[in-house]
């Protein structure tokens, strides 16, 4: 089995993407787990971000990484909160104040269209000149109040009307058949699939 770093400490973020890459023979260990110090996101894209935490988690790690950037963004609020969706309800982060903020800022918006985007980003080394990228969306709209148990951060107020529920409603699987990071995730293992 490989194994690569993912950069990132969100437990979420890890399970749903062990789910996906282990089938396909990649081990997933968080940088968490590797001591790596999380990167700084100072840029206004989410692929700039997501390629400095590749690059950071890589030279710590002295292995591949794989790093994803994402957020929710609204058509209301110009697609805000974007890149800054983790964060979005101040320091430190938490996804209940993200929420209520998103949710407040939208109260008085006919239009609550949202989608989630995702960027993922592979490096095989630090300094690699050629990462692989792939990004994923996942259209929806914001609703006031929360449904569901499952996901994590925004899913209990993102619905998908096409599907009568939220990202919160859906099982692990069929939410990671049909999400954003699920997409970008599949178009990342297509490339794989074509590396000698």
């Amino acid at each position: 089995m490989k194994r690569l770093v993912l950069a990132s400490s969100n437990v979420g973020k890890l399970r749903e993407f062990r789910e996906l890459l282990t089938p396909i023979g990649i081990e997933v260990v968080s940088q968490e787990e590797l001591r790596v110090p999380e990167a700084d996101e100072p840029h206004s894209t989410f692929v700039e971000n997501a390629l400095g935490k590749a690059r950071n988690a890589a030279r710590h790690a002295g292995l591949p990484a794989l790093a994803d950037d994402s957020g929710i963004c609204a058509a209301a609020l110009g697609g805000e909160p974007g890149v800054h969706s983790a964060r979005f309800g101040g320091e430190p982060r938490s996804d209940a104040r993200n929420n209520e903020r998103l949710v407040e800022l939208l109260k008085h918006e006919a239009d609550r269209r949202a989608h989630y985007y995702c960027v993922v980003v592979l490096v095989r080394h630090a300094e690699d000149p050629e990462p692989l990228i792939a990004e994923g969306r996942w259209h929806g709209e914001v609703i006031d109040n929360p449904r569901g148990a499952g996901g994590f951060g925004y899913d209990p107020y993102f619905f998908v009307p096409a599907l009568g529920r939220t990202a919160a409603e859906l099982e692990p699987t069929r939410k990671n058949a049909l999400s954003h990071r699920g997409k970008a995730l599949a178009r990342l293992i297509a490339l794989l699939r074509e590396e000698p």
